[in-house]
């Protein structure tokens, strides 16, 4: 008996499991088949308006900065003018997403655009959420070349776009959109939940930012 088995064997026999494994394997399958959703906490419950006021508080509360737009085309301009406030480059990496695309950043001809992974060097990036959670004030990002993974650890500054009707109440919700969206057996590589600017208090319990990915969160609510 190798070890592993060894080691099954010993749960087994401490769970006075016997016989063959068909039972089991049945239920497990029937509740992955069929999964049963959590408890939804009260105040994810909430009316559009109220779960976004509820996610920009929160998410103000980790250390973010926000602001709302009335359509994806003032992305551009409100890229712009964060770089600019912060005198910074006028350089934004992005990746292939298509909402990101149809912005219509020729708005903006001072930006320049980078395309694709970042590779470190990068001071400012700008990635589409595929929703948030009011609840904890988080952000879902997809891995993947529409939004590549290095642009959420690896710029000091990510701007992130996320559209009003994406904010959803709870994590539940959240996960549902995203089963509904890429359905099982095609779901993204990474989901990266997103809470606030990077930070660490692992030294003399001093709070530094930047330690684990972006110094500066900013989130555009569009819509």
């Amino acid at each position: 008996m190798d070890s592993r088995s060894a080691i099954l064997s010993k749960i087994r026999a401490t769970r006075k499991m016997e016989g063959d494994d068909a039972a089991r394997r049945a239920t497990v399958a029937e509740r992955l088949a069929r999964p049963v959703s959590g408890i939804i906490p009260a105040r994810g419950q909430i009316g559009p308006e109220e779960r976004i006021a509820l996610f920009l508080d929160m998410i103000g509360k980790a250390g973010a900065t926000h602001e709302r737009l009335p359509q994806i085309a003032d992305v551009p301009s409100a890229a712009a003018r964060y770089l600019r406030e912060r005198n910074l480059p006028a350089h934004l990496r992005k990746g292939a997403d298509p909402r990101l695309a149809a912005a219509g950043w020729e708005t903006e001809p001072a930006l320049a655009l980078l395309a694709g992974a970042s590779d470190g060097q990068d001071l400012a990036a700008i990635s589409h959420a595929e929703c948030a959670i009011a609840e904890t004030g988080t952000l879902m990002l997809l891995s993947g070349p529409d939004n590549p993974v290095t642009l959420t650890f690896l710029p000091e500054h990510h701007l992130v776009v996320i559209p009003a009707d994406a904010v959803h109440g709870d994590m539940e919700r959240a996960l549902a959109r995203l089963r509904a969206i890429h359905g099982k057996g095609e779901m993204p590589r990474t989901v990266n939940f997103v809470s606030g600017p990077s930070r660490s208090a692992d030294i003399e319990q001093t709070i530094l930012l930047g330690a684990h990915g972006p110094r500066a969160l900013h989130v555009l609510v569009v819509g």
